[in-house]
């Protein structure tokens, strides 16, 4: 039986692994753009030169697991069609291929691994004394700024956007507000609509100057899905059935931030139980067994604000509402040890979900 997995992050390094426990026999192939695992959750930390990211993939994929350098250009009729004119049979397959980013034209985006790369060359090489904004006011956004600021205090750094962590509690946005200004993070309420020569413009027309400026919204998905055929919903996620099987080829299972699945949100805490439960459903079918259907279950979120200070909100699946936050050294300990927890689960496949 052949398997293949599209994608390399949380999701599609969970999920093969996973498959590669319960399917021992299944010949199973892992096709990423890169040939690292990427946590994107460290990707602040990345762009900041406080930290790495990135971990060479044959090091996160157990034994036996084939990895493919390779960007896939179409998925159907048990094909994988890659950019280079290759092609790759498949019995079953796991669509995993995570999000994207939009950036404004002038921006240097901080949500993949090439953009962070780049923004980390770009803040090294700026001098004392000079202006950094980030634009996007969720948590991208803000662990960038927070990031940055700790790491290079001798520069200017702006968080430009609506209000910060707006799907949180007010009294754990004030808390992030409180957290920023005493990293000097400037905030600016306003709509970016425009950069330009070293200009960033908000709605209302003001602007003012930049010697950086670095894109943190996260925001869509790769448009594999639309372009190989599969439904999608108004913002190009695959749709899945309960069972997280794409409702156009039951042969393709979907996982992360590209599954449609209603109510849940783009992070490893949601990519991780889906990915291991898409394992569960295809291994359960391979085996004769009824599947089951897969269970959104919000947890909380963590904002990060440096390595000594984070804002915990938890959460349940109507969001945030009145639910409590925690926040200080607490909070950023277990913030750090659910980002070593997230690459550990998708490292060995652990999460027992489907």
């Amino acid at each position: 039986m052949r398997i293949v997995v599209v994608g390399a992050g949380y999701a599609g390094t969970t999920a093969a692994n996973r498959l590669a426990r319960k399917l021992g026999s299944a010949e199973i192939t892992v096709v990423n753009p890169r040939p690292q695992f990427v946590e994107r959750v460290r990707l602040h930390q990345q762009l900041a030169g406080t930290g790495s990211a990135d971990t060479p993939l044959t090091a996160m994929l157990r034994e036996g697991i084939t990895a493919r350098v390779g960007t896939v250009d179409k998925i159907g009729d048990g094909t994988l069609a890659l950019d280079d004119g290759d092609r790759i049979d498949f019995d079953h397959a796991v669509l995993a291929v995570g999000s994207t980013v939009q950036p404004l034209p002038g921006t240097v985006p901080v949500g993949t691994w090439e953009g962070a790369e780049q923004a980390r060359a770009a803040v090294a090489a700026l001098p004392a004394g000079g202006t950094v904004t980030v634009v996007g006011t969720g948590a991208t956004g803000i662990e960038t700024a927070a990031e940055v600021a700790g790491a290079r205090p001798d520069l200017r750094v702006r968080l430009a956007g609506p209000p910060p962590a707006a799907t949180f509690t007010p009294g754990a946005q004030r808390r992030i507000r409180a957290g920023l200004e005493r990293l000097g993070v400037h905030l600016v309420e306003g709509l970016v609509t425009e950069v330009s020569g070293g200009d960033v413009r908000l709605r209302s027309g003001r602007a003012f100057a930049s010697d950086l400026t670095l894109w943190g919204i996260v925001s869509g998905v790769p448009d594999l899905a639309a372009r190989s055929g599969l439904a999608v919903d108004a913002t190009g996620r695959a749709l899945v059935d309960r069972y997280l099987r794409s409702v156009s080829d039951d042969r393709i299972l979907v996982a992360g931030d590209c599954a449609g699945v209603p109510g849940a949100r783009p992070c490893c805490v949601n990519a991780l139980p889906q990915a291991a439960h898409a394992a569960g459903t295809l291994a359960r079918l391979v085996t004769g067994r009824p599947p089951r259907p897969y269970s959104l279950l919000h947890l909380g979120a963590c904002v990060k604000l440096g390595r000594t200070d984070a804002v915990l909100q938890l959460t349940d699946r109507s969001g945030p509402a009145r639910r409590p936050y925690l926040a200080g050294p607490a909070a950023a300990r277990i913030g750090e040890f659910g980002a070593r927890s997230a690459k550990l689960n998708a490292r060995i496949g652990a999460i027992a979900r489907g």
